[in-house]
């Protein structure tokens, strides 16, 4: 069983910088793919960011791109997504997920693909 816990959320005035940290307990941190997502009440969740096992493979959401990277250190099993140059609609849940794999360097868009996730952290920006 994998147990992710995201930290980092809070308010914050459009135009500044969060960096949110997803810490998972899990023996072998190296054999999981992350992503990030996040959630509006009353919306689909939605796909943020996403890391390869390596950090060799990265992939953003158009909405963040240029503005939010994605980093992991398996040494410490964490991933963290810094966020810069916030803005109102960035506000939501945003919860961490992790995909065992076995192979590949991929980094995954697809919430289905997910095996784990995190109970999730609010982000709110104001304008």
């Amino acid at each position: 069983q994998v147990q992710l816990v995201e930290s980092g959320g809070g308010l914050v005035q459009a135009g500044g910088s969060l960096r949110l940290s997803c810490a998972a307990s899990v023996r072998t941190f190296s054999n999981y793919a992350m992503g990030w997502f996040r959630q509006v009440p009353g919306k689909e969740r939605e796909f943020v960011a996403a890391i390869s096992w390596s950090g060799g493979s990265k992939y953003y959401a158009d909405s963040v791109k240029g503005r939010f990277t994605i980093s992991r250190d398996n040494a410490k099993n964490t991933v963290d997504l810094q966020m810069n140059s916030l803005r109102p609609d960035d506000t939501a849940v945003y919860y961490c997920a992790a995909r065992f794999v076995y192979s590949g360097t991929y980094a995954y868009s697809d919430s289905y693909r997910y095996d784990y996730w995190g109970q999730g952290t609010q982000v709110t920006v104001s304008s």
